[in-house]
């Protein structure tokens, strides 16, 4: 299993992995909320989410977060979702979270997770930058890939 960088553009960093699981039972687990830290290599999300079991185009989820120690709670909103091969909030700051679904085989999916913030001010993305958050959130990205492949492989 090897978890590959992909060039999506500008301000957005994103990783794929292929898992050994349907496009199908991937989307059921990323298009529920409620299951977000079953998948979470970050270490940041939560366990305590509101929200509906099966997101929908402009449904809103909340979830139980922690950064630098520091407890909080977001309201994400579903900005695009296609039955079985996307899903995609966007997180109040304005950045957007993307998981893409290709089916490669009846049990086989290549699955890639993006971190987009080309859609924040250029201030705000030039913030993240210092931050570190493009580095972070790659780092995250590829343990929660890697957390999702090993799920399937055992599943």
């Amino acid at each position: 299993m090897t978890v590959e960088q992909v060039e999506q553009g500008p301000r957005q960093v994103a990783r794929t992995v292929e898992v050994p699981a349907s496009a199908e039972d991937v989307f059921a687990l990323v298009a529920d909320p409620h299951r977000h830290g079953e998948l979470d290599g970050s270490g940041t999300v939560g366990g305590t989410v509101s929200g509906p079991r099966r997101l929908t185009q402009g449904a809103k989820f909340s979830v139980a977060m922690k950064q630098f120690g520091v407890p909080y709670r977001i309201t994400s909103t579903v900005t695009r979702i296609e039955d079985g091969r996307l899903v995609e909030w966007r997180h109040p700051a304005g950045h957007r979270w993307r998981w893409e679904l290709t089916p490669l085989t009846p049990t086989s999916t290549r699955v890639t997770e993006t971190f987009d913030y080309s859609t924040v001010p250029a201030v705000q993305g030039k913030v993240y930058e210092l931050l570190g958050f493009p580095r972070q959130n790659a780092a995250g990205i590829e343990a929660t890939l890697r957390q999702l492949t090993s799920r399937s492989a055992h599943a």
